[in-house]
C-alpha cells in the first residue's frame, strides 16, 4: 500500500465540531433573517434545523450542502430577499460564528507537517468565511491549499476540490486521504480515488459513514497513528 503523503480535511464537523459551531450560528442567522420568532422557526424547519430545540435534523441541507442550496431553500419564504443578498448575509453571519475545534488544532496539524505531510481543507463553505474560522484558531498557515465551494473547484460531493489539492502539492491520488463527517466528503474522496477516514464530530453516525470509508473515528486525534500505519500496509 502506498503510503499517505497529503491529508485533506472537510471544515465544519471535521476540524470544528459541528452541533457545538453551526447551531448557535443557524440560531443568530435566523433570527437575524426573520421578522419574528415564528418566522425565524419556519425558517428554521425549512433548512432542518429546530430552533427551539436549537438542534438540526438528520438530513439537513445545513449539514453537507453549499450556502447556495441554504440560500434556494429559505428564498421562497424571504420576499423581497435577493439571492445575492441573503449570501451577503449568510457570509456575513458565517465569518462570525464561534468554532469550537474538535481537538487542539495548533498541536495537531503542526504534528501532521512535522511527518512531513501536506495538508489542506476543501469545505462546502464559502472560502471568505472559511478562512476566518482558520485566521480565528491560527491554523491558516499550516495549510497548502483551501477551498470552499465558490473557489472555482464545484463542492463536494462532486470530486473537484480534491483533484485540485491533489494538482497544488503535486500529489497522486492515491497517496491523499480525505478526511470528513458526511457521505458528501467520503463520497467525494471515492470519486477522486483517494482513501477516505469518517469522523463523529458531526451529525453522521458510525454506520452511515462506514460503507464509505476506511476507517471511522470519534474524531481527528487518532488520524496520526492511522496514516503511519499505512505506510506499513
Amino acid at each position: 500500500m502506498r503510503p499517505v503523503r497529503g491529508v485533506l480535511f472537510d471544515k465544519d464537523g471535521t476540524l470544528f465540531d459541528f452541533a457545538a459551531t453551526r447551531e448557535a450560528w443557524a440560531a443568530a442567522f435566523l433570527d437575524r433573517l426573520a421578522r419574528d420568532r415564528s418566522h425565524a422557526a419556519q425558517l428554521g424547519a425549512e433548512i432542518g434545523f429546530d430552533l427551539a430545540a436549537r438542534r438540526f435534523q438528520p438530513g439537513s441541507v445545513v449539514v453537507a450542502g453549499t450556502p447556495g442550496e441554504i440560500a434556494q431553500a429559505l428564498l421562497p419564504h424571504l420576499p423581497g430577499q435577493s439571492f445575492r443578498g441573503l449570501m451577503q448575509v449568510m457570509n456575513a453571519e458565517a465569518a462570525q460564528a464561534q468554532q469550537v475545534e474538535a481537538v487542539p488544532l495548533v498541536p495537531f496539524l503542526s504534528g501532521l507537517r512535522r511527518e512531513g505531510l501536506r495538508l489542506g481543507v476543501a469545505t462546502n463553505d464559502a472560502e471568505a468565511p472559511a478562512r476566518a474560522h482558520l485566521d480565528r484558531a491560527e491554523v491558516t498557515h499550516l495549510f497548502d491549499f483551501i477551498a470552499g465551494f465558490d473557489s472555482g473547484h464545484g463542492g463536494k460531493p462532486a470530486p473537484g476540490q480534491l483533484l485540485a489539492f491533489a494538482g497544488a502539492v503535486d500529489l497522486p491520488v492515491a497517496e491523499i486521504v480525505m478526511v470528513g463527517d458526511s457521505t458528501h466528503d467520503l463520497q467525494a474522496g471515492r470519486a477522486a480515488g483517494m482513501r477516505c477516514v469518517g469522523v463523529l464530530t458531526g451529525l453522521a453516525g458510525r454506520d452511515e459513514l462506514a460503507p464509505l470509508a476506511d476507517a471511522v473515528f470519534d474524531d481527528i486525534s487518532a488520524l496520526p497513528a492511522w496514516v503511519a500505519g499505512q505506510a506499513l500496509g
